[in-house]
């Protein structure tokens, strides 16, 4: 599953940004299909159910009754508190975004990780249980654990399915991208020779400096000397 996983995102990225735009609001407006929605409402209906059942049980368990120390009946009754804001809170708001999107393959693995998280958590609080709780708290807890890795199993094969539609997507919009292509007309580009160049405008031409004309000399003057 992971490697489909990782095929699926090589291929997005090896897709033109352009064709994932223009193929967005197809793919935005194409159905669910009825059986996709037929499982998916399954499988969350089977979830939910063992929600409700596992919610119940940890309220009927006496933690403080077990026969073992301090730190473990806290650690115990710390672990069952968090299980029960997960699937008071946490669990039916992510389910709510999957009912939306019933094909998302992010909230898919949202979910699935949530789940994963939860199992490992109910595990360590059966475990407790079977060794310190008595037999009907340790049984009830127990399939309330088997119905939550069921659930598991069956989200991590849907996002394997959901993965490997998504790769066939994108291989048909990678073929129709190269047919596309290959049927597209070169693009001609037309030079017309016909007409003349462009004329350059003439240099203007520098003025020539005109010389300078030397001041006229003063005259001698005509009149008679004064007499003696």
């Amino acid at each position: 599953m992971k490697l489909t996983l990782t095929l699926v995102a090589g291929c997005l990225l090896s897709i033109s940004p352009a064709v994932v735009f223009a193929q967005a609001p197809a793919n935005a407006a194409s159905p669910v299909s009825y059986t996709s929605i037929s499982e998916l409402n399954q499988i969350i209906a089977n979830l939910q159910s063992a929600s409700q059942t596992t919610q119940q049980d940890l309220s009927h368990l006496r933690i403080e009754k077990w026969k073992t120390d301090g730190n473990t009946k806290k650690q115990t009754q710390s672990d069952a508190e968090s299980i029960m804001r997960n699937l008071q809170n946490a669990l039916p708001s992510i389910l709510a975004d999957l009912k939306n999107s019933p094909e998302n393959l992010a909230l898919t693995f949202k979910t699935y990780r949530n789940l994963d998280a939860l199992y490992d958590v109910m595990n360590s609080v059966v475990e407790s249980a079977g060794a310190f709780g008595n037999k009907e708290e340790f049984q009830s807890l127990n399939n309330d654990l088997g119905a939550v890795e069921n659930s598991r199993r069956a989200f991590a094969e849907r996002m394997d399915k959901l993965a490997n539609s998504k790769e066939t997507e994108i291989s048909q919009l990678r073929n129709e991208l190269q047919t596309a292509r290959a049927a597209a007309p070169p693009k001609k580009v037309v030079v017309d020779d016909t007409e003349p160049a462009p004329k350059k405008a003439p240099a203007k031409k520098k003025p020539v400096p005109k010389p300078k004309t030397p001041p006229a000399k003063a005259a001698p003057s005509s009149g008679t000397p004064p007499s003696q």
